[in-house]
């Protein structure tokens, strides 16, 4: 790693800074309104399932819409689609407002209300993730990224929390402040200048729908960047098991098992901004590599700790080294796809991404019951190490992968 430029250098960029406020606000609004739903939901239902259903909700719309989402973000004024959903937002955040006001016992308006919110989040995150590049110089976009990342990190760590606290005020004061927070963020996309040059108009076929698919396959190193962390994750989803953790093996009750789930986070975010004031310029896939190796040793040992102190520590590092992998895959991701073809290629991203965390929740759901807790986050930790075995041998363009930012391209 070299010194890069200033970590706030990035932020000169007006357009950027809009954007990276938007996106702090909104992340915090989801977290908010994410731990809002969950109580209210449970609050009435008393149901696990219904959380579940809450999730599957959520998750849903980014899996069916994937291909017309990156094809919107393509075609049409990314920042417009940006405005337009989190306008959207509002409304289903009042929605779900009225159904805490009148206490509903019926639950599916809550998750149509969510499957809508989910729909407008499948739209908003390619059309965001697209739009990036085009706000800062190529040579700075790894510092952007990573100041993006590093502003979800940080509310994912405190969102929660005040959504709590303001929960403990009172429903209705919780849904409203995620009303006006969607509200400010729209208005912050709408401040920026950016214009994307107009596109082409194309058909909507299924070569032109599919093109992020088949554009991602003809690219060894974005199809391996991708590929190698959803396998990862996916196998190394011991996040999904720590309340048994906490309550069972350390012992450690629910103020415990608040900062196991925090320790992650904590982690990804140290190593975020420790990538803006120190880029990574060389060796990017052995990096990304290196990273994985260590998400797999921390997840083992992780899962071998009967002491909390030492489990807060194997989770700080499980998510710094995600965080490496997430900067790496996302840098690449953006700057080897032409501008024509990111909404798309970012919807699949997306999509892959949502898939490795709900599925490896799954998967760690299952295996736990057929083997045991601590069997399955050690074997998922070991399965990742596997992974970035067979990945460094079948992908060696991403092995070999030198500079973050090609300049060639």
């Amino acid at each position: 790693m070299t010194t890069g430029l200033p970590a706030r250098g990035v932020l000169r960029h007006r357009d950027f800074g809009f954007f990276l406020a938007g996106r702090f606000l909104s992340a915090m609004a989801v977290q908010i309104q994410n731990v809002a739903v969950g109580w209210l939901v449970y609050d009435i239902t008393g149901s696990a399932l219904a959380l579940g259903l809450v999730g599957l909700a959520t998750f849903l719309p980014a899996v069916g819409l994937a291909l017309l989402t990156g094809h919107a973000a393509d075609r049409y004024d990314r920042r417009r689609i940006l405005v337009s959903c989190y306008l959207l937002t509002v409304l289903t955040a009042l929605g779900l407002l009225a159904c805490a006001w009148v206490r509903l016992e019926a639950m599916w308006p809550v998750y149509a209300l969510v499957l809508v919110f989910g729909a407008t989040r499948a739209f908003a995150n390619p059309a965001g993730q697209a739009l990036l590049p085009n706000l800062v110089p190529r040579e700075e976009l790894g510092a952007a990224i990573a100041w993006g990342s590093s502003g979800w990190q940080t509310a994912t760590i405190i969102g929660p929390a005040v959504g709590g606290v303001l929960y403990v005020v009172g429903e209705v004061a919780v849904f409203s402040t995620v009303a006006l927070m969607f509200l400010t963020t729209a208005a912050l996309f709408a401040a920026i200048r950016h214009r994307a040059s107009a596109s082409p108009s194309q058909p909507v076929s299924r070569t032109v729908l599919l093109a992020g698919i088949g554009f991602i396959r003809s690219r060894p190193v974005i199809l391996g960047a991708i590929s190698l962390d959803l396998f990862a994750v996916l196998l190394g989803g011991a996040t999904a098991l720590l309340p048994i953790f906490a309550r069972d093996i350390l012992a450690v009750g629910p103020s415990g098992l608040g900062l196991l789930r925090s320790a992650p986070a904590a982690g990804a975010l140290a190593m975020a901004l420790w990538l803006i004031w120190r880029p990574l310029r060389r060796h990017a896939g052995r990096r990304m590599f290196q990273a994985v190796a260590a998400f797999g040793i921390a997840t083992i040992g992780f899962g071998l700790s009967k002491n909390f102190l030492l489990s807060l520590g194997f989770l700080f590092v499980l998510g710094a080294a995600d965080m490496v992998s997430v900067v790496i895959r996302q840098t690449l991701v953006q700057m080897e796809t032409p501008d024509s073809m990111r909404g798309r290629v970012s919807a699949v991203n997306s999509v892959f991404i949502g898939a490795s965390n709900e599925l490896g929740e799954f998967e760690s759901g299952v295996l736990a019951a057929l083997i045991g807790v601590v069997p399955c986050v050690v074997v998922g930790g070991a399965g990742t190490l596997l992974v970035a075995a067979l990945w460094a041998r079948w992908f060696p363009a991403l092995r070999e992968r030198d500079l973050l930012v090609n300049p060639h391209a």
